[in-house]
């Protein structure tokens, strides 16, 4: 006879990791979990977690409500686009002087490349005296609204970890979102959405993935839903064949009575999260479809974006931002892929395929900010666009060899974020490039300070948002010096 059998239930509870952890006070698990709660106590967020994404009230006076993320995933040229540089033009096919190749690190540089002028012609706008290429006519008619961050910083040059650092403040897997911090420190104002969702555009995923929008050691609650333009808007949200919503509502809650009895059996919280995921999918059946229907959108609004509805595109990826905006949802991500403007073939390159970018996302962005405003939505919306880093601006070169066709490589040390509602002045620049655009000759803004100066828009301190994790009060911010851009601020 298998001596299994013998054991109780009761006995196989005792058994378990978890209640060890929880009934073993007087040893390892005891010391651990009291060091757990001294850490929690002086700070984390405290919600009900069987109901963790109800709102909070923000602990400052913010100005935004929530948050349009636009990033350009492969990094778009700021030298094609905000940052114009006379003299770069001037010396276009010149050799790049040793000082800027020295101790440096390239992805596609290798021995001494040509500098390289704007592909694009550049003007002054005439409210704003802001600096803008031919590639951007419509958003060029909201540079009023707008604050650019022309001197951004990073210290990774390849795109995954870059792209870990934009959005999670780490250049490593493992850590939590902004839109997951967001959501964790403020919850969210609709409870039949996800307070965080992530729309997807340009035909692949970003190089970090969907950690990019992940929670990390965050609860699992927080982390970003990706939604669709076409089919359902979340996957395996409608009912299979054979199965209605009576029945569906019949198993929600035969699954949630089976996880309050494990819950009230090993008392882990994590667990009454999962009841409210459940819940939260069987209230979006409804609620996501409706947000989600283009279709009802009036024909001037689908002019001004220029959307589609059934496709997956920019475009409808902004109309579908402003309606989730307006049913009070938290943080929305938006990614564009395809800007790695590299010389090894037209499409990659300054020319045919930098161009075509910038035609996809040049009507609907403005369009997003036009819209958000006429609805009274963009003084309480946050939008921030940008990319993983910025471009060089010499020519790629490998192996000593000229690209025939125009590219630019990784750059690190400058490039440009603008931001527009949410509390940011309007018509506003911020920091200063070298001649060349090479360098910033105002004080450097970290990915981190903008990360703070987000946080502080939505009325929360970056340095008091922590999550007790492996010992430490872990921030979105880290343990780096960060500061919040008060310069910025209207």
């Amino acid at each position: 006879m298998n001596h299994a059998q013998h054991y109780t239930h009761e006995q196989l509870r005792l058994n378990t990791r978890r209640t060890f952890l929880r009934t073993g006070m007087s040893g390892i698990g005891g010391l651990w979990l009291g060091a757990q709660g001294a850490q929690g106590s002086a700070g984390a967020v405290q919600h009900d977690p069987a109901q963790p994404m109800l709102p909070r009230p923000a602990p400052l006076a913010g100005t935004a409500k929530r948050v349009i993320h636009l990033h350009m995933a492969g990094a778009p040229s700021q030298l094609e686009l905000f940052d114009y540089k006379p003299e770069l033009a001037r010396l276009d096919g010149q050799d790049c002087p040793q000082e800027f190749l020295e101790g440096k690190r390239f992805a596609f540089i290798r021995g001494v490349p040509k500098l390289l002028g704007h592909s694009y012609p550049f003007h002054q706008h005439a409210q704003t005296g802001q600096w803008i290429s031919d590639r951007l006519p419509h958003f060029e008619k909201v540079l009023d609204r707008v604050t650019f961050i022309r001197t951004m910083q990073t210290d990774q040059f390849n795109h995954a970890p870059a792209q870990f650092l934009v959005h999670t403040g780490n250049q490593r897997i493992g850590y939590g979102s902004v839109g997951s911090w967001v959501t964790y420190g403020l919850g969210t104002e609709n409870q039949d959405l996800p307070g965080f969702v992530v729309l997807l555009s340009g035909g692949t995923f970003p190089s970090a993935g969907k950690s990019a929008w992940g929670s990390g050691f965050l609860p699992g609650v927080y982390q970003g839903v990706q939604c669709r333009g076409e089919g359902d808007p979340v996957l395996f949200l409608s009912n299979p064949d054979g199965i209605d919503s009576r029945m569906r509502a019949r198993m929600v809650e035969s699954i949630a009575r089976i996880n309050r009895q494990t819950h009230a059996q090993l008392g882990d919280p994590e667990t009454l999260t999962r009841i409210a995921q459940y819940e939260l999918a069987a209230r979006m059946q409804l609620a996501a479809s409706d947000a989600t229907d283009l279709t009802d959108e009036p024909q001037h609004i689908h002019s001004l974006y220029g959307t589609q509805p059934g496709r997956e595109s920019f475009a409808n990826n902004c109309l579908l931002a402003r309606r989730l905006a307006e049913r009070g949802v938290r943080f929305i991500q938006l990614f564009h892929e395809g800007w790695d403007s590299h010389g090894t073939s037209e499409i990659e390159a300054l020319n045919r395929g930098f161009k075509n970018r910038c035609e996809e996302v040049d009507r609907p962005m403005a369009a997003l900010l036009l819209d958000l405003e006429q609805r009274g939505l963009l003084d309480e919306t946050l939008v921030v666009w940008g990319g993983e880093f910025g471009r060089t601006p010499m020519r790629e070169n490998r192996g000593g060899l000229e690209m025939k066709l125009k590219g630019r490589d990784h750059h690190p040390a400058a490039f440009t974020v603008w931001m527009a509602g949410g509390g940011v002045k309007r018509g506003f620049s911020y920091g200063e490039t070298d001649p060349i655009g090479y360098n910033p000759i105002t004080p450097p803004v970290q990915v981190r300070d903008l990360h703070a100066t987000m946080l502080h828009l939505l009325g929360i301190d970056h340095q008091k948002l922590i999550f007790p994790h492996q010992g430490l009060n872990q921030k979105l911010t880290g343990v780096h010096p960060s500061r919040v851009l008060h310069e910025v601020v209207a």
